[in-house]
């Protein structure tokens, strides 16, 4: 058991997202809440692919100040393109999963998105297929991810303005495979993910 009083009762969401892109962190999400607390201000709220760049930042800003009073939780972590590329996009996923939870009484029911899992000292945690979409807690942490890696891939575009980085956010298009291609492959970018494209015609 952890430190934390076992009276304090959790329901935790976790999602990730940048898992695909060939650069860039991935970013792992989490949002927590008390049982006892009233969970309708996400009424409304779903998978963070799903609302505009607007929605989502409304969203975000909305469950940041709600963080402010006690009982919940808002916050993602980031995990470089070189640990991607050491140790592989499950394991680093797994792991930021593992140290967002460290802080919490295993006695939590952890709610988490498509595959993803909980360490197994959590006796009490689902996944759930499309629960970015139909769980509202898994869709805050969606949010939360997301809106953190994209501030992050716009911040590092103006070190990297060779890659506009803030309009594909590092995923694979067109535009962004042309640019590696041109420019060759930057700090930013997963090394790993990036030979095919430094092999295409």
């Amino acid at each position: 058991m952890n430190n934390k009083s076992v009276k304090e009762k959790w329901v935790i969401g976790i999602d990730e997202a940048g898992r695909g892109p060939l650069a860039g962190p991935v970013a792992v999400g989490l949002c927590a809440i008390k049982c006892e607390l009233d969970q309708s201000f996400l009424n409304g709220i779903r998978d963070s692919k799903k609302l505009s760049e607007k929605k989502r930042e409304e969203w975000y800003e909305l469950l940041i100040n709600k963080q402010k009073k006690a009982g919940i939780i808002f916050k993602a972590m980031l995990i470089s393109p070189q640990q991607i590329d050491s140790k592989g996009i499950a394991v680093v996923i797994r792991e930021g999963v593992a140290k967002l939870l460290k802080e919490f009484p295993d006695d939590s029911k952890i709610l988490l998105d498509g595959s993803l899992k909980a360490p197994e000292c959590f006796h009490f945690q689902e996944t759930i297929i499309r629960g970015d979409d139909i769980e509202p807690l898994i869709s805050a942490a969606s949010v939360c991810a997301k809106v953190t890696r994209d501030a992050y891939m716009k911040k590092i575009s103006k070190k990297f303005p060779e890659y506009d980085f803030h309009l594909h956010k590092g995923y694979g298009t067109k535009k962004h495979r042309d640019l590696i291609k041109s420019h060759g492959i930057s700090s930013e970018h997963r090394k790993s993910y990036c030979r095919n494209v430094l092999s295409e015609k």
